[in-house]
């Protein structure tokens, strides 16, 4: 089997899930909602399904910044973060309620995304990514020095499940499993709806090419912002419901690894699509969990897979690849004399 095959397979499924992933998200949708009461449901599925939720999250937020914009960010560790230890923090300390406190924690990285982009603004490429890592040390660093607040090293412990009229959120009631399957459908819906709207048009012309886009009158500064402040928000909000999952957070569970396992997940999946965000997040979750036997390994596994999709697929496996300059209308003959 060559690469031309697996290519070719690899695009007729795309074109089915382009005619068929209407029914097929319906469908993945319901299985979603049931899976905790079938029998397969065991404590260790659905702590999978979860972590497979919670990723396939932060992945759609990096790909609003970095598949439809191009503004390649290794430091989005810091946002996920920041999200969890406002959560955190607010809860354990002021016994603010769950919701109010993840929706403040939503707000602030938001904001922290507009604080974080103006420094970048003229920034692009491999500096870029250099700039949103020294971010994320620098906020590493300030977790760990600002201990009347952070707690330092020692994390921040004990922090409650949440709570909802009277009822706690656990894994045992399933409660949290379907938290973060809100979280993760309401932000599906938000990147879907912001990347098939003005604002998208505005992303995708500014990764392909930013100088055209100023030429054309497109506000290239404000729209890069608003992919930072969008990207960070959902990235919050995981953080914020991360924290309360664990019940446990320090420094050292936002490291850079975390902000390289989130960027192989776009990468393997395809970079600007939403359906190949779920799927780079199921196939790196659940690949440590079955060859843990290979688990000091696990980064250079994950580098032999991106070196193998940037040389043989280098638009993801459920990326694109048109073969116009430019994605046309459906019915609209190409140069190619195609059907698009």
């Amino acid at each position: 089997m060559n690469i031309q095959t697996i290519n070719k397979w690899t695009n007729s499924f795309n074109q089915f899930l382009s005619k068929y992933g209407k029914y097929l998200l319906l469908i993945g949708i319901c299985l979603l909602f049931v899976m905790p009461f079938l029998p397969i449901a065991t404590f260790l599925v659905m702590r999978i399904s979860v972590l497979v939720m919670i990723y396939s999250t932060l992945a759609l937020a990096l790909n609003i910044l970095t598949g439809y914009t191009g503004l390649v960010s290794i430091g989005h560790v810091m946002f996920f973060g920041f999200g969890a230890y406002t959560s955190a923090l607010l809860v354990t300390k002021l016994n603010i309620n769950f919701f109010i406190a993840f929706f403040i924690a939503i707000l602030l990285s938001a904001l922290l995304g507009v604080l974080a982009s103006l420094p970048t603004l003229r920034l692009g490429g491999a500096y870029l990514s250099i700039a949103t890592l020294g971010f994320a040390e620098v906020f590493k660093i300030i977790l760990i020095n600002w201990k009347n607040i952070t707690n330092g090293v020692m994390g921040v412990k004990n922090i409650p499940r949440p709570e909802i009229f009277g009822l706690t959120l656990t894994p045992e009631n399933k409660g949290l499993y379907f938290l973060i399957l809100i979280i993760m459908l309401v932000s599906s819906i938000i990147c879907y709806l912001i990347i098939n709207s003005k604002i998208g048009r505005a992303f995708r012309s500014i990764k392909e090419d930013e100088l055209a886009a100023t030429l054309m009158g497109i506000n290239t500064t404000y729209y890069k912002t608003l992919a930072f402040s969008v990207s960070a928000g959902i990235t919050g909000a995981v953080g914020a419901y991360y924290a309360h999952f664990m019940r446990y957070i320090d420094p050292n569970t936002f490291t850079i690894d975390t902000s390289i396992l989130i960027l192989s997940m776009v990468i393997l999946g395809g970079l600007g699509t939403m359906r190949g965000m779920y799927l780079g997040a199921f196939i790196l979750v659940l690949l440590p969990q079955i060859s843990r036997w290979l688990e000091s390994y696990r980064f250079v596994i994950y580098g032999l897979i991106l070196i193998l999709i940037m040389e043989f697929r280098p638009q993801g496996l459920l990326g694109w690849e048109p073969k116009s300059p430019y994605r046309f209308p459906k019915g609209v003959k190409t140069n190619e004399n195609e059907t698009v």
